[in-house]
């Protein structure tokens, strides 16, 4: 045996005496050196000032922090592990250097390539476009003002996602961009509208929060593939006198323009105002009010008693009350957390919408027992709290108006079938939602009955049931199920009637045109150029006649069984979608499935109108159930 070998046997403990040493060793704090491998500190070492190898457990002499002495001592002492040591560190430098050389090649740029970075688009470059009009959509889809685009925010964001792209001043978007699209979007729109059989629409007049004021014009058709659409197709500016005559000429303008015939438009859905009345009274066309707004006026009539005036009079002081002091909505987040009720705050009463005031009503209830918490303590503020007397009105109110909120959200909706529903739900609030019950208050009797009275009242118009009366027949959820007995032949005479003006205009589509100008004038020159007929054998005036009447006896016909074979199919689940009906069986009633196009895309409230007078596109409840919202004009269609 040599003497290193002996000098190294000497120095090596124990095995299980080494790594008995080493498990106790703990690392150098905040340092990556490899050398804490081998070497660590006593935990009793609070400073770290005595390192300890690990394989013989021998104490290190070290300048501070200072590795070298620990690497001179496995040089020296256990030669295996500093080999193993130096393999480790070449490894690490290795690493290390084609780390570097991955980031230079990957940071730096040719001359050409750092040269172009900083060379902005062109204008008329696809990639500058193609920015310009994405900004451009933004700002008209979330309309926001076109000054956005020059505050330095914005331009920041801008140049982050792309150096080269210099945002155009906000004259260009005003003058050229938004224009641009707007045309874009019309012609688009114009071609959809176009293609409609039949139409429908709503309308409606709003002022600005400057006293601006707007009239509304949104259209509604069914398509070919059986898709109920909905366009607002303008909001423009009216500065004339609302009367009913203006209004009526403002009406026929806006359809002129989107060169839509009168004719095709199956209805206009409006809310009550009298000169909106007359002005489609004047233009002879079909109206259906909205189902939202009479709704909100019978309401209000049942509105109409002093109990109910200081009962409502005590929430809204208790709503001001909270929202006004901060110590107070602390207060009453405590109350609540103490009383277990749910961490809500309470519903500012909008009063244009009845729904707000039914859900101020139940968040009061909902809170009852932290009102009285919070406002008992406070001297100047205990007699907001309600009495039983106004608990038991509120009770009553929200007993009577608490269900019809789900009917009239319902009402509003664009995107499924919502006028054959209408009576329907009239049925509904006579049977069941706002039936005298037995345990109700006699106050609550009294909402229910001046509700139901009023809008039985109003429903029961002979041209209003009639249209009602079409689209529920058209519906294959209901048919004749709501038709009075006495309504139905009227109806289906009705729709035969147009069934057979259907079949005529098809077989004679040039007696159902008038002809222009241009028309009159192409036809007189065709009649010059084209030679004489040849003289045809004259017959029988009674033998003309004979056909003819023979021909409309089977038209007739033919429309008398499609009805029949369509009323007698079983009625569709109430929950099921009447137009992927129609896409099934327009091919089995083809005749029927045109009208069905013309009474089912009528919406049953003018909440549609309603929804382009707010930026947040949330109005949705033409019932007034929906919390406030601020509007602002839309002048995109």
């Amino acid at each position: 045996m040599s003497g290193a070998e002996e000098i190294e046997e000497e120095n090596i403990p124990s095995t299980s005496s080494a790594q008995q040493a080493g498990e106790t060793l703990i690392a150098r704090r905040g340092s990556t050196s490899l050398a804490w491998k081998w070497f660590g500190f006593e935990r009793t070492d609070v400073r770290q000032l005595s390192p300890i190898c690990k394989i013989c457990n021998k104490p290190v002499s070290v300048k501070s922090s200072s590795t070298t002495n620990l690497f001179h001592h496995l040089r020296t002492s256990h030669r295996i592990q500093y080999e193993e040591y130096e393999r480790l560190r070449q490894l690490a430098e290795k690493n290390k250097a084609e780390d570097v050389t991955v980031k230079k090649k990957s940071t730096q740029l040719s001359l050409a390539d750092s040269f172009t970075k900083k060379v902005p688009y062109e204008r008329k470059s696809e990639k500058w476009q193609t920015i310009t009009d994405s900004i451009t959509n933004y700002l008209a889809r979330a309309m926001l003002p076109i000054q956005s685009v020059e505050q330095d925010g914005f331009k920041d964001m801008v140049k982050t996602l792309d150096p080269r792209y210099s945002v155009p001043s906000r004259t260009y978007f005003s003058k050229t961009a938004l224009p641009k699209l707007y045309e874009s979007c019309r012609e688009r729109l114009s071609r959809d509208v176009q293609n409609a059989s039949f139409y429908s629409t709503t309308s409606d007049l709003w002022s600005s929060r400057t006293s601006e004021p707007y009239l509304s014009l949104t259209i509604h058709f069914i398509s070919d593939d059986w898709r109920l659409l909905s366009y607002c197709l303008q909001t423009s500016y009216f500065p004339e006198d609302h009367t009913g005559e203006l209004i009526a000429q403002g009406l026929k303008d806006a359809l002129s323009s989107w060169s839509l015939k009168e004719e095709r438009m199956a209805c206009m859905t409006t809310d009550s105002g009298a000169n909106v009345v007359r002005a489609l009274t004047i233009n002879n066309w079909q109206r259906l009010p909205c189902f939202g707004h009479r709704l909100h006026i019978a309401i209000e009539r049942s509105m109409r008693d002093p109990r109910i005036d200081r009962a409502l009079g005590v929430c809204k002081k208790i709503v001001a009350v909270f929202a006004n002091s901060w110590k107070k909505k602390k207060a009453l987040a405590k109350a609540q957390e103490q009383l277990n009720l749910p961490q809500h705050t309470f519903i500012t009463e909008c009063p244009t919408r009845w729904g707000s005031r039914q859900r101020m009503i139940e968040r009061v209830l909902e809170q009852q027992k932290a009102i009285q918490q919070v406002l008992s303590a406070d001297r100047k503020q205990r007699h907001l709290v309600p009495t039983w007397q106004d608990i038991e009105v509120l009770e009553s109110i929200s007993k009577a108006l608490g269900p019809l909120l789900e009917f009239t959200d319902a009402l509003s909706g664009e995107q499924q079938v919502t006028v054959s529903y209408v009576k329907p739900v009239l049925s509904l609030f006579n049977s069941e939602v706002l039936a005298i019950k037995p345990d109700d208050t006699e106050l609550t009797k009294q909402i229910k009955q001046t509700i139901l009275d009023y809008l039985n009242e109003k429903y029961a118009a002979d041209s209003v049931d009639k249209l009602l009366g079409l689209a529920s027949t058209l519906d294959p959820r209901f048919k004749h199920r709501y038709n009075s007995a006495d309504k139905i032949p009227a109806i289906e005479s009705t729709l035969k009637a147009e069934l057979l003006g259907m079949l005529n205009e098809e077989e004679n589509p040039a007696t159902s045109q008038v002809p222009t100008a241009d028309e009159d004038q192409a036809e007189e020159e065709e009649d010059i150029s084209e030679p004489l007929p040849a003289k045809k054998t004259k017959k029988s005036f009674g033998s003309y006649f004979k056909k003819r009447q023979s021909g409309k006896d089977s038209e007739q016909s033919t429309v008398e069984k499609e009805m029949q074979s369509y009323l007698m199919i079983p009625e569709m689940d109430s929950d099921a979608d009447p137009l992927e009906w129609w896409k099934t069986q327009e091919v089995n009633f083809p005749r029927l499935g045109k009208l069905a196009k013309k009474y089912l895309c009528i919406p049953a409230s003018s909440s549609p109108s309603e929804r382009a007078f707010s930026t947040a596109l949330k109005v949705g409840q033409c019932d007034r159930g929906g919390d406030r919202e601020e509007a602002g004009p839309v002048i995109t269609p």
